[in-house]
């Protein structure tokens, strides 16, 4: 079960995970087996995480922390929905925040 933002709690489903990802990676770079491969490993590392009960907001980081490495206008697409930017200014700030960050990728 994941509980949501509201306190309700939905059945955790993978293809509403891979669905969200999906969303974030069109038009991206990013074969579906990629896409697939990072949906298995959030799935698979949350139900290691947590027994019954997985917060919202457990998922929500770790499909942000997966994008961040994959693609970063993938995890851009992904950051504005999830924690809901409301102003450009927010949403600058998360692009300045990836360009502040080293991208361990390339030392």
């Amino acid at each position: 079960m994941v509980i949501k933002r509201d306190g309700r709690r939905e059945e955790f489903s993978r293809e509403k995970l891979l669905s969200g990802l999906r969303k974030a990676c069109q038009k991206r770079p990013i074969s579906p087996k990629v896409i697939e491969e990072l949906a298995e490993k959030i799935a698979d590392e949350l139900s290691d995480k947590y027994d019954r009960e997985v917060p919202g907001m457990a998922v929500g980081e770790r499909v942000m922390e997966g994008l961040r490495e994959l693609d970063k206008v993938a995890y851009v697409r992904f950051a504005s929905v999830y924690r809901r930017f409301e102003e450009a200014t927010e949403f600058v700030r998360e692009v300045k925040k990836l360009e502040d960050k080293p991208d361990e990728s390339q030392t």
